[in-house]
């Protein structure tokens, strides 16, 4: 078995529940999808980065693991497009006792569900319509295996959040019909944690916009977060 990597990286977390803890970021190459507001473009192309054997892969993490990191994040591009590599690169991890984290935007909840094991902070993306992540047609299907991906998660008890990123182009109604969704098949008690995450730099959503996503929310999950992309506000990767 091979894998792709684009970048093996230590850095401080800018994301989610767990931001500012230091971080061994494990980039995967390749990712088939089209959100607008992507910032991680170079690595989208399935060519991109480098090719590893798993012994290769699991010796540059070696190499770059620090002295105290908290955990190891897979992140991408998409890390399920390379889901048995990126479960056997989680068992090494886990091996040496460091947490394993898992960034997806949770399109395949089969391919979630072999990488689901070996990883104990899970992050369910979901996407609203209007991230141009795939199009109209194909919408509901990628919504089934996000919540797909969410039960399996929470029935897990792995440590589970939730993550939406909302523009200035996401409406009112769609994000209230995610959250009914969303809810529908989970309840508060099962989340570590809802994060409303706005764009940085493109189509950016104003003040009154994220405190009416926060308002949604809230009736759900009252400990509802809005968290900026802490890595762009300090300048790191």
């Amino acid at each position: 078995m091979k894998v792709r990597l684009f970048e093996v990286f230590t850095s401080v977390e800018g994301e989610g529940i767990l931001y500012g803890t230091k971080t061994l970021f494990v980039r995967l190459a390749g990712c088939p999808f089209t959100c607008f507001y992507c910032d991680t473009l170079d690595a989208l192309p399935l060519d991109s980065g480098t090719e590893y054997t798993l012994e290769q892969a699991c010796g540059l993490i070696d190499e770059n693991l620090q002295d105290k990191t908290y955990k190891v994040n897979f992140t991408g591009g998409e890390p399920l497009l390379q889901h048995e590599a990126v479960a056997e690169l989680a068992k090494h991890i886990q091996s040496m006792k460091i947490p394993t984290y898992l960034e997806s935007s949770c399109f395949d909840s089969n391919k979630f569900n072999h990488v689901l094991p070996f990883i104990d902070f899970v992050k369910i993306e979901f996407k609203t319509p209007d991230a141009e992540f795939v199009d109209s047609k194909h919408y509901s299907n990628l919504m089934e295996n996000a919540l797909g991906c969410l039960r399996s998660s929470v029935s897990s008890k792995k440590k589970t959040y939730i993550k939406i990123v909302v523009s200035s182009k996401t409406k009112s109604e769609p994000f209230k019909k995610l959250l009914q969704n969303i809810f529908k098949i989970i309840t508060r008690d099962d989340l570590s944690g809802f994060i409303i995450q706005p764009t940085y730099g493109i189509a950016e959503p104003s003040l009154q916009s994220l405190l009416e996503f926060y308002d949604l929310v809230h009736p759900y999950y009252n400990e509802v977060r809005i968290v900026p992309q802490l890595q762009k506000l300090i300048g790191v990767p």
